[in-house]
């Protein structure tokens, strides 16, 4: 069996020099046949490079400008705003530098965006509140982000015309809250309404199959302890990326229906804060894991991906690199 190694985006770094650094981590760690490389993301550069500011700089159906607050729709069409071409600018600048190291790679590449449902609970409608609050503009963005993962996939496909899969990751961080009507209102003394899991599901349809159609393996990430799998699949994910940590038992037996139907679970099993453990302690803990779900590693560990618990943003370039290198080492373990 080959169990791979990957990450789950995040880099620490304020700037240029920062991102070329964690591309070369990454490419140097990953891109080697047993790693799943990515496109590493700095958000310590500013809010035009953190998730949400990456993701509507590819969003060219919706409007956006930076306010105080965060990110806002525009309400207007035409021309984007400053800020949205600015993170626009810096994700094609960013994938300029995939392009290039990656020229002769073969192999599977993954690229992160935020997902519809984390974008509703963080961008701001024109008038203020966020997006959450109105049925028509969540509707909107999530087709609108649809169109735009769509496009994204196929430029990587034709920057890094070596790859035998592009993964596409949703980051959900705020679906389950979503789900739970835990979204605070703007004065925060209120909650916005709970979105029900059709509507949820129907919103992701639209994202993963777009990502699908476009040729790319849909995954979905959400570090949470009541991350929703069976939903996740259900709206066409076919990989999942947890924090073991975090997992309650509803989210184990979904782990283990996922891994026993042929998706992929990509494992948060390396703590992002802290000492890190010795890469048998992790080789441990993930065998430890498959063997109270009742699987067999020699049957579903082609399908198990081993990660960090979650972004390394929190970390310092030398921790990024120690905890890359020992994902990677642990997968070759299991391997």
């Amino acid at each position: 069996m080959t169990v791979l190694a990957s990450g789950v985006g995040s880099f620490p770094g304020d700037s240029q020099h920062d991102f070329d650094e964690a591309l070369a981590v990454v490419l140097g760690e990953l891109a080697t046949g047993d790693g799943l490389p990515f496109l590493p993301e700095v958000p310590g550069r500013g809010a035009i490079a953190d998730l949400t500011g990456r993701t509507l700089g590819l969003v060219g159906e919706l409007d956006a400008d930076l306010q105080p607050g965060g990110w806002r729709l525009t309400g207007t069409s035409g021309a984007p705003a400053v800020d949205q071409r600015r993170a626009r600018s810096l994700v094609h600048q960013d994938l300029d530098s995939l392009e290039e190291r990656m020229a002769a790679y073969a192999g599977p590449v993954k690229v992160q965006v935020a997902g519809p449902w984390t974008l509703a609970a963080t961008v701001e409608r024109p008038r203020g509140d966020k997006l959450l609050a109105d049925h028509g503009a969540r509707r909107d963005l999530a087709q609108a982000l649809a169109l735009a993962v769509a496009e994204h996939v196929a430029d990587v496909r034709r920057r890094v015309p070596g790859a035998t899969d592009v993964v596409l990751q949703l980051d959900e961080p705020a679906l389950p809250a979503v789900l739970a009507g835990a979204v605070p209102t703007a004065s925060g003394f209120g909650k916005h309404r709970t979105v029900h899991p059709p509507e949820a599901s129907e919103a992701l349809e639209w994202v993963l199959g777009a990502a699908a159609d476009a040729g790319a393996v849909p995954w979905v990430h959400c570090c949470a302890a009541d991350v929703p799998v069976g939903l996740l699949r259900g709206a066409g994910a076919r990989g999942v990326m947890i924090d073991l940590s975090l997992l309650d038992a509803a989210g184990l037996d979904a782990a283990a229906e996922a891994l026993e139907a042929g998706d992929t679970v990509a494992v948060g099993v390396v703590p992002t804060a802290g000492t890190l453990p010795a890469a048998k302690a992790v080789v441990e803990r993930v065998l430890r894991w498959l063997d109270v779900l009742g699987l067999d590693p020699e049957q579903v560990g082609d399908r198990v991906v081993v990660t960090p618990a979650c972004g390394l943003a929190g970390s310092t370039p030398a921790g990024a690199r120690a905890t890359v290198e020992l994902v990677r080492s642990a997968a070759r373990s299991l391997s």
